[in-house]
């Protein structure tokens, strides 16, 4: 069909062009005419056909189309040309040198128009099908020009058009469709039924980003964020996986990229062990530690499905990986890693984390968390381990809950291996990272909240106004390993979460990123609603990250601070773990809840 359009628009572009040199519509049609005419479609479509102008999907046409079709068609004047003098040299007769040109801009015009003609038809008739969500791109970048030209063929999606902050582009016209001022945002949702809005905004800064991110997920659509136009080309995305608007986006934490420098040192060509290394941290910290190319890597863990699912995932990697299924109360099971796989750098992650469940399960939770954290602890000061870094928790200050408390003493535990190898002179280090909660964790508020609003709600919360530190699961694992790398034996490094986060707000947020409105006073009959329960035994109304502030240090990476290790008095806490370890002998869940607190009161705990 291409072709015979082709050759009526070339056989009329040569007629117009006599038309045009003799100045009338119905110039004489000679035999010598007729022949040069059917020469000029039969030369140009072979030509046509070589430089790929009938393989082109109409329907998907670039702009630039139209220098590929003028340069086919400039080159098939030219031997039109050729072809018309070597003829004319065996006496065909004479064609005016102004038909050559007139037939060069007649033709690419035709053949042009005719296609984006086309291409403009067979666009209407898939919008007027009907079925497409109306959708707002906020940006007008590079990016933001390319996903208009993706979705046209997406066919789920239609666009309406632009928005953007800059004055400057206010009115214009961008890949065929109008740029809107920001302030009009809820105008344009109202008027066009918008029920999407796409953010490209991959080179403007956090600080902008953040505060368009707040604005767009208020107007309760649902907002999506366009991956940098780099992650495309590298096949991290495609455009049908327009990515969600991540939380961390949300709540505006700043990234600062991790010091390479700081993670080879301490994983690079060493034998590496992860404790729970199936868990959410554990997990992320084995997957940063097989990109760094450990000698071997151990994965540690008491979960048989989650270890074989996290020694499935890195068996795809060039990292030797080891997976160790055991207990970090089970010493034997311990040393036996330890020894077998030559471990040189620990990462003890392992640990019982939800404070409910421990409220209830005091006994296995001090087991565990207090007496694993001793027999890891003490099988790598056996076996001179060269380092082992404690995961802990924000909720091991001033503790009002079983969980915390056991994390506490896990980093006093950890504290006091570290003196005792100072005391010998020994050149291991011991230390311990203490942090908030971790987006998408398992037990954490994130992924029920998103269960129950795939569910339509409630969105439950304990109390609106209690707040949170949080932080993204991947970042929390680099700054784990680069505190690692700066420790000297002792420290308790603490990371920066950011501002706390308000939970009443965290749930709202959630709820508008998914594309709801929130259910209230204002709006009392549709969206999700949020339904508050009370607080649960053992939880704080907020939590911190220092038993004094004004003892924080700062390091030289600006995302890490240390605390101010005091000296340990090592009999008392070896006196309190006999305790302990005779109360859960007795199964005195009584007692050794007594214990636990009693030994980490508030003097205590500065005095250490």
């Amino acid at each position: 069909m291409l072709i015979c359009a082709d050759v009526v628009a070339l056989l009329f572009a040569l007629w117009a062009s006599y038309a045009l040199r003799y100045a009338m519509w119905t110039p004489d049609l000679t035999l010598k005419r007729m022949v040069l005419g059917l020469l000029a479609p039969a030369i140009a479509v072979p030509i046509f056909i070589k430089m790929g102008l009938y393989r082109a999907v109409v329907r998907h046409l670039p702009g630039a189309a139209i220098w590929t079709v003028a340069r086919a068609m400039a080159l098939a004047t030219m031997v039109w040309v050729i072809v018309v003098f070597l003829l004319e040299m065996a006496g065909q007769g004479i064609v005016p040198r102004s038909i050559p040109l007139f037939y060069f801009v007649i033709g690419t015009f035709l053949i042009v128009s005719s296609r984006f003609a086309v291409k403009r038809l067979l666009t209407g008739v898939t919008e007027m099908q009907g079925g497409k969500r109306p959708v707002l791109i906020y940006g007008t970048g590079p990016s933001a020009v390319r996903l208009v030209e993706a979705l046209k063929g997406d066919g789920t999606r239609q666009v309406i058009g632009f928005v953007d902050q800059d004055p400057e582009h206010h009115g214009r016209d961008l890949a065929g469709h109008r740029v809107f001022p920001a302030s009009k945002l809820t105008m344009l949702i109202d008027q066009y039924d918008v029920e999407e809005i796409v953010l490209s905004m991959s080179s403007i800064s956090p600080d902008i980003r953040h505060e368009v991110i707040s604005e767009v997920t208020n107007l309760g659509i649902t907002a999506r964020m366009l991956p940098d136009i780099a992650d495309i080309v590298e096949g991290r995305y495609i455009v049908s996986q327009i990515r969600e608007i991540e939380l961390d986006e949300l709540l505006g934490r700043s990234f600062v990229p991790p010091d390479p420098e700081l993670l080879r040192e301490v994983l690079a060509d060493r034998v590496v062990m992860v404790t729970g290394a199936g868990g959410s941290i554990g997990s992320e910290l084995s997957r940063l530690v097989a990109k760094w190319k450990p000698a071997k890597l151990i994965l540690f863990e008491a979960n048989e499905y989650a270890l074989y699912s996290i020694h499935r995932e890195l068996s795809a990697t060039r990292c030797d990986v080891v997976p160790f299924l055991g207990s970090i109360t089970d010493k034997a099971a311990v040393r036996r890693a330890i020894i077998r796989h030559g471990v040189e750098v620990v990462y003890h992650a392992a640990a019982h984390k939800h404070v409910p469940l421990l409220e209830d399960n005091v006994l296995e939770g001090i087991r565990n968390n207090v007496l694993g954290t001793l027999t890891v602890a003490e099988v790598a000061f056996e076996q001179n381990v060269s380092k082992l870094v404690l995961i802990s928790s924000d909720k091991a200050v001033r503790p009002t809950n079983v969980m915390g408390a056991t994390k506490r003493w896990a980093e006093l535990i950890v504290r006091q291996k570290a003196t005792e190898a100072k005391t010998l002179g020994r050149a291991q280090i011991f230390c311990a990272v203490r942090f908030g909660n971790v987006i998408g964790s398992n037990g954490s508020v994130v992924p029920l909240f998103k269960e129950q609003i795939a569910k339509g709600g409630p969105v439950t919360v304990t109390d609106p106004d209690m707040t949170r530190y949080f932080m993204s699961i991947p970042e929390a694992a680099e700054l784990i390993v680069q505190s690692s790398a700066l420790s000297v034996g002792g420290d308790i490094f603490l990371l920066d979460m950011g501002d706390p986060v308000r939970i009443g707000d965290l749930a709202e947020n959630m709820i508008r990123l998914a594309g709801f409105k929130v259910r209230n006073e204002q709006n009392p009959h549709s969206g999700i609603a949020i339904q508050v329960t009370g607080a649960r035994p053992g939880e704080k109304l907020f939590e911190e990250l220092f038993y004094d502030r004004g003892n924080a240090k700062p390091t030289k990476h600006p995302k890490i601070m240390t605390a101010d290790a005091g000296v340990i008095q090592q009999s008392r806490v070896t006196e309190a773990l006999e305790r302990l370890t005779d109360a859960l002998r007795r199964e005195d869940e009584l007692a050794a809840k007594e214990i636990l607190f009693s030994f980490i009161s508030d003097r205590e705990a500065k005095a250490a």
